[in-house]
């Protein structure tokens, strides 16, 4: 079975602008005398490759422990988009996906330099999707993600962000992307990974 890593490398990761980047310290060191080798690290909850719960942008929304492992875990369609994703992208990505295998249509992951509309949102959303995942470090607009994510998060859509999809080829993958355990946190990093079925 052939496994891509789809996660970026915590601390040389794209930040979102005006996020606080990860840092690591250093507290032992073997080579310095000391008993083992440990760090320690300080980082923002949607530093590069993470997951958004609810609780991201509603108030009382789930927070990442609360959201059913089941939307991180399962079958899940890759397909490549550039640009704006609309209602109608999003309606063919979804069609695709059934084609390919319908189990699929319950996690979608964009590949490519991709934004989603909130015309687009509402077509995940109203198809009752269980996770979207792009490349970007968020799935709106830089500039204004709020209205996209209270469309998809409001609809219990759990959103995969940061993922790396370059060495992917389209179609239909298990994903894992379970996050740390963070009780009452707004999102969590996760290792992201696909597997060939």
């Amino acid at each position: 079975m052939k496994l891509y890593d789809i996660s970026q490398e915590v601390f040389g990761c794209v930040v979102f602008p005006g996020d606080p980047s990860p840092e690591k310290e250093v507290m032992m060191r073997t080579s310095d005398g000391d008993i083992c080798n440990l760090s320690s690290f300080h980082m923002c909850a949607h530093n590069g490759t993470h997951v958004d719960a609810p609780f991201h942008f509603i108030e009382d929304g789930k927070t990442i422990d609360q959201v059913d492992l089941d939307r991180f875990i399962g079958y899940a369609y890759v397909t490549g988009r550039e640009g704006i994703i609309t209602a109608e992208d999003a309606s063919a990505i979804l069609k695709e996906a059934r084609r390919a295998d319908v189990r699929s249509a319950d996690r979608i992951l964009i590949k490519g330099n991709s934004t989603l509309s909130a015309e687009g949102a509402r077509v995940f959303a109203e198809a009752g999707i269980k996770l979207y995942g792009n490349e970007s470090q968020t799935v709106g607009p830089e500039d204004a993600p709020k209205e996209v994510h209270l469309i998809m998060l409001g609809a219990q859509v759990v959103l995969l962000e940061g993922i790396r999809l370059a060495a992917v080829p389209d179609g239909v993958y298990i994903l894992d992307a379970a996050p740390l355990n963070l009780g009452g946190a707004d999102g969590a990093p996760c290792r992201a990974v696909l597997m060939e079925i």
